[in-house]
């Protein structure tokens, strides 16, 4: 089973291509400011035809469906969309957290994903591995980052844009219970969005294209406006 994944839910995008049996084939990562919708299909072509596959031989379509960026969120949802109606292949929605705690598998402490959601905010969700199972201890949220971390005891590893914007609230309040991931580690693959696509294929789980929507957890500002006006 060929799983072709995208991840456009922050700045750091990136497509992979997952066989279950293979492996890994190729993934294309990159953190530059260009919007996707400029770069997402160039990146895709180029992955295809380095893997010397053919958009016919990909079993399913997987994507990372948020939270994060609400415009990136949506192109990479309208991308996978377009190639299940061409290709009659299923997609496969991931939630972004759950894919970008899988970065540090095995990991003897918490580990908290968190993504920049602005206003002072972080997308972010707790998680411990078991055995090699990983388990998500705190569900997704939108929260202010001393909130967060108020009732939190370390150690506990930070990953993400959050972590990077907010580190030195992080370190005051956890002291040495703050553990930060490595560069590398620091944003969301769509590599482990097809690892957990793959997974879900295996049980059966797929989703409606046409009724699938972003998992935003709060609305944009736009939505805001339109209500106030």
């Amino acid at each position: 089973m060929k799983v072709l994944a995208l991840e456009t839910a922050t700045l750091a995008g990136s497509i992979a291509i997952l066989d279950d049996v293979e492996g890994l084939i190729g993934e294309v990562k990159v953190s530059v400011k260009i919007a996707h919708s400029e770069r997402l299909m160039p990146s895709i072509e180029w992955l295809l035809k380095a893997s010397a596959l053919s958009i016919k031989e990909i079993d399913a379509f997987a994507v990372s469906i948020g939270p994060g960026s609400f415009t990136g969120l949506r192109i990479g949802l309208s991308t996978v969309k377009g190639f299940a109606f061409a290709t009659g292949k299923p997609v496969v929605p991931v939630r972004t957290l759950d894919a970008f705690a899988r970065i540090v598998p095995f990991c003897s402490h918490l580990v908290c994903p968190m993504l920049d959601a602005r206003k002072n905010e972080v997308y972010a969700a707790l998680y411990r591995w078991d055995n090699d199972m990983c388990i998500k201890t705190m569900p997704e949220t939108s929260i202010r980052p001393d909130e967060l971390l108020k009732d939190m005891n370390g150690p506990v590893v930070f990953m993400g844009e959050g972590a990077r914007i907010y580190r030195k609230v992080i370190s005051d309040i956890l002291k040495t219970g703050a553990i930060f991931a490595s560069p590398l580690q620091m944003s969301p693959s769509a590599s482990t969005v097809a690892e957990i696509a793959v997974e879900m294929m295996k049980q059966g789980i797929a989703a409606d294209p046409i009724s699938l929507t972003p998992f935003y957890i709060r609305k944009s500002e736009a939505e805001i406006n339109w209500q106030r006006s």
